[in-house]
């Protein structure tokens, strides 16, 4: 007796098609939609806002794919703008509003010097080719007393080391490693958090306990956090910073949508 074979129906191999498209094309969009990356997301939450509780008046720019957090200050913030990396890729941010996000090179921001106050970078360093000189630009478009929010993976965490999430690309750091990397490209440390204790879980069940996760490991383990966070400030006087590269100038083109002005009124949202 011949077994008969049935090929799926086309829409089926369309919908598998489309969303293997989706996964390769935007891992950070569907990881933020997952369970664990709403999770991840609350958590980190609460650690940016205790190192950065009120922005009000700011000139704010999220770096990398930082559009689950820029939230927390875009109602009080002057202005706020969200820079994708090719890595990171880009969505349109905020969802239902005039877009306020564009994808970037990381070693030639399309930025003027000393256009921002804050800048957080989150999902960018840690798969940056260079490093330092996407730390560079960040520091030519950092106003004088500038400050800024790094976001990585700790080396020492369960997250860096798997690949499903956004936490698991790229390379990792410990707290140590970051801050002197700061330090080498003329910025001054000034303080240090981690987060992300709870394991990527991938069930709500497993998730609901993400709370104590996070106070009992910030108690017991604080170095095998998922993530290290560290602030740090522009310092303008010292020495260049070593091996430094001249930044090429470039013509970039924008929607006028984005046109970008340190001087300009706030749109109404």
């Amino acid at each position: 007796m011949r077994a008969e074979v049935h090929a799926p129906p086309e829409s089926h191999r369309r919908e598998v098609q489309h969303r293997e498209h989706s996964q390769r094309e935007f891992p950070h969009r569907d990881f933020y939609a997952s369970p664990t990356g709403r999770v991840a997301a609350r958590l980190l939450r609460a650690r940016l806002q205790e190192v950065w509780p009120d922005l009000t008046g700011r000139q704010v720019l999220g770096l990398g794919h930082a559009n689950p957090y820029l939230r927390l200050w875009r109602d009080h913030a002057e202005r706020t703008l969200a820079a994708g990396t090719a890595e990171a890729g880009v969505l349109p941010w905020p969802r239902g509003e005039p877009n306020l996000a564009t994808l970037v090179e990381e070693t030639e921001l399309p930025f003027p010097d000393f256009s921002f106050d804050n800048v957080l970078l989150v999902h960018g360093l840690e798969t940056a080719e260079n490093g330092r000189r996407l730390l560079r630009e960040v520091w030519r478009v950092l106003k004088e007393d500038g400050r800024l929010l790094v976001v990585v993976p700790n080396r020492r965490g369960v997250w860096a080391h798997l690949d499903t999430t956004p936490f698991g690309q790229g390379r990792p750091y410990s707290p140590g490693q970051l801050s002197r990397l700061l330090e080498r490209t003329m910025f001054t440390v000034e303080r240090r958090q981690v987060a992300l204790f709870v394991p990527p879980f991938r069930t709500r069940l497993l998730l609901r306990g993400a709370g104590i996760w996070e106070r009992a490991g910030r108690a017991l383990a604080p170095r095998f956090a998922g993530v290290a966070i560290v602030e740090a400030r522009k310092e303008m006087f010292g020495a260049m910073p070593v091996n430094a590269l001249p930044a090429k100038g470039r013509r970039v083109l924008m929607p006028a949508a984005m046109r970008f002005s340190p001087g300009e009124e706030r749109e109404e949202r």
